[in-house]
């Protein structure tokens, strides 16, 4: 979804004069009909307007050197420019995919001859006589530098993360705005990837609220819970968020092996007492984790830890999956948070002597979880839709952390009736909190696991 919005948004502003409803998905169709955005992306800042100056082939072929007008260089390894040949014999371009085959690619190839062509393209041959031809801003755009990289994944991926404590300011945006206004959806999920918990007023406090506005942006995911859950308290419950008692700082199902990005909760009754949620930014509280004790992150990062989860619900399931509790990049960053002590199975599939040091590392992360420093809590009126990148808060998953405290009620009172896909205490009627699931985590809500 973030490559979607990466490549088409960023590019042109919506003017209001074309800003609508998104209509019903049709095939072959955008999915933000209406806007004048270009799906393409491209690289802003850097200068695409540059000429050639010159090119040459270095180190016995296997590079071509670019200099362009500005005084500037570049270097293109010879295997990477073969392998990107945009002819259409390697290169499909109505389907924007290549052809050539790596069984064909020869990966020690070195040009036969190299030239620029009126200053806005280069041309290669290759000692099979296969001819090939590069623009100039397509060079551009694809340099090796650090600089040249670095602004291209912010193109791509959006990496900007805001970190977080109790002194948050929770994010707001009226539901209908973010429902027929593409400006609106626009900045909403910006806010969401960047900050991971966005919160929706003016829902109404009614059944299919949180469906329409999942089809808004893209599809509901199907989980062994249903296309949504109603979440209450129950009998025999066969998750702890279908109880009143505290949850402790989790992002949901990492006993998948794919857990859901973003959640969203909507409230339809909210209780008299009790009921707060908490949520915490998971990247946060990593990177705190990394300073404070490097050992205890590195055993987090390194540590396979078994979740399971057996029951009925919508279906029969039992599933079992192996997570580290902090998922981190090629740089040691961490990119995903999978910690649910409810469906942390006894299994433990590590040496004995390396469980203690485990536990002590866990210890330690759970404390910054639960420091004051850290959490924010809030309580959802009847029809909000609170977002932080998951499915039904609107929360970041992979990163924001949820929690729920203890719900109180008379002796007397009626259970209230939830639609599937509510987190009945978590928001006030009429509202909706979304969450991303990276890194966003939280107690006192109940939620599926």
């Amino acid at each position: 979804m973030w490559r979607v919005v990466a490549y088409t948004l960023p590019r042109a502003k919506v003017p209001r004069s074309r800003v609508c409803c998104l209509q019903p998905a049709q095939k072959g169709r955008s999915l933000l009909a209406g806007t004048t955005a270009p799906l393409v992306h491209a690289t802003q800042s850097l200068s695409m307007n540059l000429g050639i100056q010159k090119v040459e082939a270095l180190d016995t072929g296997h590079f071509v050197r670019v200099e362009w007008e500005d005084g500037s260089e570049s270097r293109y390894p010879c295997v990477w420019l073969r392998d990107n040949c945009q002819c259409p014999q390697c290169f499909l371009r109505s389907a924007k995919a290549r052809r050539l085959l790596i069984e064909d690619l020869d990966v020690n190839i070195v040009v036969k001859e190299v030239a620029v062509a009126d200053r806005r393209k280069i041309s290669i041959t290759w000692p099979d006589e296969h001819a090939s031809e590069y623009e100039a801003e397509w060079l551009k755009k694809r340099c090796f530098s650090e600089e040249a990289r670095a602004e291209m994944r912010e193109n791509l991926f959006l990496p900007e993360c805001q970190h977080w404590g109790s002194d948050l300011q929770l994010p707001k945006l009226p539901f209908e705005e973010v429902m027929y206004n593409d400006e609106s959806t626009y900045k909403w999920l910006c806010t969401l990837k960047r900050v991971g918990i966005v919160l929706l007023t003016g829902a109404a406090a009614r059944q299919g609220e949180l469906v329409k506005l999942g089809h808004r942006i893209g599809f509901l995911r199907l989980t062994f819970y249903g296309p949504t859950w109603q979440v209450q308290d129950k009998a025999d419950a066969n998750n702890v968020a279908y109880t009143t008692g505290k949850l402790c700082f989790h992002t949901d199902y990492p006993v998948l092996q794919h857990p859901p990005g973003v959640q969203f909760l909507h409230c339809i009754k909210q209780t008299a007492a009790g009921g707060e949620s908490q949520v915490v930014d998971g990247f946060h509280v990593s990177r705190m984790l990394k300073k404070q004790n490097p050992q205890a992150y590195q055993i987090l990062t390194s540590t396979a830890v078994d979740y399971t989860d057996i029951g009925v619900d919508f279906c029969d399931f039992a599933v079992q999956c192996k997570q580290r509790i902090i998922d981190v990049d090629s740089r040691g960053e961490a990119v995903r948070i999978n910690y649910n002590n409810a469906t942390r199975d006894t299994v433990f599939d590590i040496p004995a002597e390396k469980v203690r040091p485990f536990y002590a590392a866990l210890k330690e992360f759970d404390d910054l979880l639960n420091s004051a420093e850290h959490k924010f809590t809030y309580k959802l009126k009847p029809g909000r839709k609170c977002e932080e990148a998951e499915l039904c808060r609107l929360l970041d998953s992979h990163h924001r952390l949820a929690a729920k405290l203890p719900i109180q009620k008379r002796a007397s009172e009626p259970e209230p009736a939830v639609p599937p896909g509510s987190l009945q205490p978590l928001v006030p009627s009429g509202n909706f909190i979304i969450r991303k699931g990276d890194s966003k985590m939280g107690t006192g809500v109940p939620s599926p696991k």
